[in-house]
């Protein structure tokens, strides 16, 4: 099996503008990722991105960066385009690695492409990890997933009373780890299918799949899970561990 990851950055956030150029012991975030990334054992790394601030700070540690339209409305979108542009084929694994996960390890990298490898019947396959407590669990900004006894996906909310709902029944909630693979074949299919209600209220592009029958492989991710950066708090986090390490 062979898979490439590719990591859609922009500099725009509504919460942290810029945050994938943050430095965090010298380097900068998207630094952090695409070197995990080349641990992954990806056959091809690739940043893609519509930011020239972002590609020149690729520039600075080597990387290998496309320019894509700044019309995207999502790194989903922005990977479909990589995919037309290198003329990639239907059967090639992608992992789309989240350019403010400076501690997303090359392992979880690489088991998010194995798992789509071996589920051949599944359009994406993705990663979940425990809710540490109730606090993280009642928090919107963290995206909750439900799965059944196979590790199929039911529901992904950031609400807890969609979630509460399978709670009552015995199912257990876990945290949903923002990394997706998926291939050329279901990428075409699935840029073209239009956004549900329920994804534009979560914010959640993943239930456009599961709303048009598409099944998610959720796996628990087997490897230690780090900070992600959506906020200055998350950086101020990102920093003291980094620090102690």
């Amino acid at each position: 099996m062979t898979f490439k990851v590719v990591i859609p950055a922009r500099y725009t956030s509504k919460r942290l503008p810029g945050k994938v150029l943050l430095k965090v012991k010298g380097k900068s975030i998207i630094q952090y990722v695409y070197e995990n990334s080349c641990r992954s054992g990806a056959e091809q790394v690739i940043i893609a991105t519509d930011d020239e601030r972002i590609a020149e700070c690729a520039q600075t540690f080597n990387a290998e960066f496309c320019f894509t339209s700044n019309k995207h409305k999502s790194g989903t979108d922005r990977i479909s385009e990589i995919t037309k542009i290198y003329s990639w084929t239907n059967s090639t694994i992608i992992v789309n690695v989240q350019a403010d996960e400076p501690m997303m390890l090359p392992d979880s990298i690489q088991q998010v492409a194995v798992n789509l490898h071996a589920h051949p019947n599944t359009g994406i396959s993705t990663l979940c990890t425990h809710l540490p407590d109730d606090k993280e669990y009642k928090n919107q900004n963290v995206v909750k997933v439900i799965r059944d006894e196979n590790n199929t996906a039911l529901t992904f909310s950031r609400n807890v009373e969609a979630i509460e709902y399978y709670r009552r029944r015995s199912y257990e909630p876990y945290r949903h780890l923002g990394i997706y693979a998926y291939n050329v074949r279901f990428l075409s299919m699935f840029t073209q299918l239009p956004q549900t209600e329920l994804e534009k209220q979560e914010r959640l592009e993943q239930l456009r799949a599961l709303e048009h029958g598409e099944k998610i492989y959720v796996d628990m991710c087997k490897y230690p899970v780090g900070v992600g950066v959506d906020t200055q708090e998350d950086y101020e986090a990102l920093l003291q561990i980094m620090r102690s390490k």
